[in-house]
């Protein structure tokens, strides 16, 4: 059977019948909290492990009279009525008339649904990507790609706090997408843009769209293309997707896009999509964010201090903002600093979140700068990186 983890064609045949078709899934019946049908579905693979296969058949019919498009659901009754005839061999165990790779396809989404419950994350880990979240950001998205996972987090005090997680589509050909009909989802830091209701689109994207930035500013200066990358919903008569199946956009069952549309804020929900989803404890996470937050202030009041060498001290070697090196940006400065008397910097609106892969933060923040001859208030973006043990900026720009 196709394993989108590596393990191969574990426990298949089953000479046990029935009884270990949730073995075959790879499942030991885990609690569940997760959002959509999983719980149910857990329920009833538990029921199948024990053998109780006429509470499996109540639980599925169950399932499906409130997700009657569920096709995983159906795939898994007719293994129940076929059960009743004779031992089942392995999941879908249908007629050889059905084409074998729309079975794969839901052995694929059972995988994923079921290997998300069994790996649940417990209450002490927190995604190593989201450092702080400023007051007005009531929750961030967290996309696991090789579980196929989306995880919403809410804002408690600055701090990600788990709410739910849901199954999700993405890119045909995986994820890391750098040019236009790769058909791969991006992997970065993003934001939702828009929102693009039910009514403004075809029925395939059903209960709605919700663009992000992609390509944001690192993904331009990577030399990276492709446009209209969105969270969006399934047709009417498709209740879910395989793992692997969208043209790089994020896919959600329509009940759960609409779960997730509620905690959706254009412009300032982040979007953080990672091949895996690295976990941390809350004093390792509050230990980063205090260290940049520190190198972050010290860039602030190096700027007010006029000191050029202390505030050009603050930027990488390989920092770009445009078409600006460092050397460029640093002789633009050094002028403009010369020409002031006095400058006064205030930061608000602070967000601090990890860039996947590429090890460095993407911060967030209104920036109020006033001096003897200028003042102005603008929203900016600043990637901070790790150069030789030390915080330092790699891009700057409006946000």
């Amino acid at each position: 059977m196709a394993d989108p983890a590596g393990e191969g064609r574990k426990l298949i045949p089953m000479p046990g019948g029935t009884a270990r078709l949730a073995a075959a899934l790879l499942l030991a019946a885990a609690p569940c909290f997760a959002a959509g049908p999983d719980k149910a579905l857990s329920g009833v693979l538990e029921a199948i492990e024990e053998n109780r296969l006429a509470l499996a058949t109540e639980r599925v019919e169950a399932l499906l009279a409130a997700h009657p498009n569920f096709r995983l659901a159906h795939l898994i009754r007719g293994d129940l009525l076929m059960a009743r005839l004779r031992p089942l061999e392995t999941f879908g165990n249908v007629p050889k008339t059905v084409p074998r790779e729309k079975v794969e396809d839901l052995r694929a989404e059972a995988l994923s649904r079921l290997r998300a419950l069994r790996d649940r994350p417990n209450g002490d880990h927190l995604p190593r990507y989201v450092l702080q979240m400023h007051a007005d950001q009531r929750h961030a998205l967290v996309v696991d790609s090789r579980r196929s996972r989306l995880y919403v987090f809410e804002n408690a005090g600055g701090r990600p706090r788990y709410v739910a997680d849901y199954y999700v589509t993405l890119g045909k050909n995986g994820v890391e997408k750098t040019r236009e009909g790769d058909q791969k989802t991006p992997i970065g830091v993003y934001h939702v843009t828009a929102n693009l209701p039910r009514q403004k689109l075809t029925d395939f994207y059903g209960a709605g769209a919700y663009p992000i930035n992609y390509p944001n500013a690192w993904d331009k200066r990577l030399g990276r293309n492709g446009h209209g990358i969105w969270l969006h919903g399934t047709p009417s008569d498709t209740y879910s997707r395989p793992p692997r199946a969208s043209d790089g956009c994020i896919v959600l069952a329509n009940t759960d896009l609409e779960a997730v549309g509620r905690t959706l804020q254009i412009g300032l929900t982040p979007v953080i999509i990672a091949d895996e989803i690295e976990w941390t404890d809350a004093a390792a996470l509050e230990a980063e964010r205090k260290a940049l937050a520190g190198a972050f202030e010290a860039w602030r009041a190096d700027w007010e201090s006029r000191n050029s060498d202390k505030y050009l001290a603050h930027y990488a070697a390989r920092f770009h903002s445009g078409d600006q090196s460092l050397a460029e940006w640093s002789e633009h400065k050094r002028k403009v600093n010369a020409a002031k008397s006095w400058i006064k910097v205030g930061v608000a609106r602070v967000s601090m979140m990890q860039y996947p892969r590429e090890k460095f933060v993407v911060v967030n923040f209104e920036q109020d700068y006033r001096s003897s001859n200028l003042s102005n208030v603008m929203r900016k973006r600043q990637y901070w990186i790790k150069d030789d043990g030390r915080w330092r900026i790699l891009y700057e720009g409006s946000a």
